[in-house]
């Protein structure tokens, strides 16, 4: 079995951060670990309390794992501060852990914010050149890429300009874009590649982010090649939206195990 080690937040409602990273973790019959950064109150409508963890209990926690369980991929999440950007990386390093996916989470479904805005130039500056690839959406775009991005040509662009951060590869996900497709663009550091799905009309998003970036690590810890890694991952993040049970009264959650869905 591969192993799959997730960096990020909990969150108490059960549909994003660590909780989503292990169910699709599950989902992709790879082995799941975590190093939790910090613990969220919320549920499918509001963020209403954070508490950081200290960077080096977050440390020691990857310390954990990576001196015990061999780990074949890692997908990072909400990091919260710039410390906590600063020790995750060191740590990779120091373990030398393979396929990285780095979630820039910045934002919540909610509207609440999850970094502190210098933990976003750490993000570029010391986690960005460990990546095999990043996964921001259309704000985090613009966040990284230190420009507009409203049009597919804006997004190329910020892609040009994320890879030169020295990851790579990056796709930009299309779910902030207008349209009725939903694009997903990928950049290999010399070709565009768009991943397309038909876009559905849902509250239960909760989670998507994540998932997406959980599902590419786990396929890439299972030696699926990059562009295949990304398509796989798009239409499972579709499926799950698809197949999504309503839970909660806000944004809920995408179902993880929706390909062996037997719930009602």
């Amino acid at each position: 079995m591969h192993h799959v080690l997730t960096i990020a937040g909990s969150d108490s409602g059960g549909g994003a951060g660590i909780q989503a990273d292990l169910k699709t973790f599950a989902a992709h019959g790879v082995y799941g670990t975590s190093a939790i950064t910090a613990i969220t109150a919320q549920n499918t409508e509001r963020v209403s309390n954070v508490h950081v963890l200290p960077a080096a209990i977050v440390a020691a926690q990857i310390d954990a794992v990576a001196s015990d369980i061999r780990i074949d991929a890692v997908k990072t999440g909400m990091l919260a501060n710039a410390a906590i950007v600063e020790v995750v990386a060191a740590a990779l390093t120091r373990w030398r852990l393979p396929h990285l996916v780095v979630d820039p989470v910045m934002v919540a479904k909610s509207g609440d914010h999850l970094l502190e805005p210098a933990a976003a130039a750490a993000i570029r500056e010391v986690l960005l050149p460990l990546a095999t690839i990043v996964t921001p959406n259309r704000p985090e775009a613009e966040v990284l890429a230190g420009h507009a991005v409203a049009t597919l040509a804006d997004a190329r662009e910020a892609a040009r300009r994320i890879t030169d951060a020295g990851c790579r590869a990056v796709v930009i996900k299309g779910g902030h874009f207008e349209g009725t497709r939903l694009v997903n663009l990928l950049f290999d550091g010399r070709d565009f590649t768009e991943v397309v799905t038909e876009r559905m009309q849902t509250r239960n998003t909760h989670g998507t982010g994540c998932t997406f970036a959980a599902a590419l690590a786990a396929q890439l810890a299972k030696g699926r090649p990059l562009t295949d890694a990304v398509q796989d991952a798009t239409e499972y993040v579709a499926g799950a939206i698809a197949n999504a049970v309503s839970v909660g009264h806000g944004h809920g959650p995408v179902n993880h195990f929706w390909r062996g869905w037997t719930g009602g």
